[in-house]
C-alpha cells in the first residue's frame, strides 16, 4: 500500500486518538466508550475524501485504542502511510525567490519532512520569514518581514496559541500601481506550527490572501 495520508490529516487523526484516550481515562461506562471511539473513527474517516478497503481499514484501528501503548503503536503504523514532503533542492528553492539574492536555506533533519504541510524558516538578520507549500497543485514560495511578538497569540495557520510574529508582504493592490500591505500573525517556530495544522485549508487561505489571489 502507497502513502496516503497527508501530514494534517496524521495530525488531525493523532488529535482524536488523543480525545479518545482522555475519554477512556475519565469514564469507564462502557456505553460512552462505545460512542466516543465510534465517533472518533467516523471523524478520522472523514478527513479523507476516498479511501480503498486497505486504506480504510488501516485508519479504523483507531477503534482499537484505548491505552497510550496503543496509541504508541497505532501511530507508528499511520506514519508509514504519512506522504512526506518533498526534499526540494536549493536550486528548485531558489526558483520560488527569484527576487531574492544569497537566499539562506537552513538544513531541515531527516524527521522534519514528514510531518510538515509548508517548508518555513527564518531570517533573523533580514527581519523575514520565507514559506513554501502547495497551493493548487503547485509549489508557491512566499516571503515577507517578520516582526517576532513578545506575547503568544493564535496563528493564522495553524489556529492554534503559540509564541508569534506579524508575518507583512507588501505587493500590488487591485488598483494598478497601488502598494498594499498584508499581513497576520503566524507561529515564529514553523516546526511547531507544522505539529499544529490539523487542516491545509487555512494555510492555503493564507497564501493566497498574503499573495492577493
Amino acid at each position: 500500500m502507497d502513502a496516503f495520508i497527508r501530514s494534517d490529516q496524521y495530525h488531525f487523526i493523532q488529535n482524536e486518538t488523543q480525545n479518545l484516550l482522555n475519554g477512556h481515562r475519565t469514564t469507564t461506562d462502557s456505553s460512552v466508550t462505545k460512542a466516543l471511539t465510534s465517533l472518533s473513527s467516523e471523524k478520522a474517516l472523514d478527513v479523507f475524501d476516498t479511501l480503498t478497503k486497505e486504506q480504510s481499514a488501516l485508519i479504523r484501528q483507531i477503534e482499537h485504542v484505548q491505552e497510550e501503548t496503543d496509541a504508541i503503536f497505532y501511530f507508528s503504523r499511520l506514519k508509514h502511510y504519512v506522504i512526506p514532503f518533498p526534499k526540494l533542492t536549493d536550486a528548485e528553492i531558489q526558483l520560488l525567490f527569484p527576487k531574492v539574492k544569497k537566499l539562506q536555506v537552513p538544513e531541515f533533519d531527516e524527521s522534519d519532512w514528514s510531518e510538515m504541510s509548508h517548508m518555513g524558516w527564518n531570517d533573523p538578520a533580514a527581519n523575514r520569514k520565507y514559506l513554501i507549500t502547495k497551493v493548487e497543485g503547485r509549489y508557491t514560495g512566499l516571503y515577507g518581514h517578520f516582526l517576532p511578538s513578545r506575547q503568544n497569540n493564535i496563528c493564522t495557520i495553524c489556529h492554534e496559541q503559540e509564541q508569534v510574529g506579524l508575518f507583512t508582504v507588501t505587493g500590488p493592490g487591485n488598483d494598478s500601481g497601488e502598494s498594499v500591505s498584508r499581513g497576520n500573525y503566524i507561529c515564529y517556530d514553523s516546526r511547531k506550527c507544522n505539529e499544529n495544522i490539523k487542516s491545509r485549508k487555512p494555510l492555503e487561505t493564507f497564501i493566497r490572501r498574503m499573495m492577493n489571489q
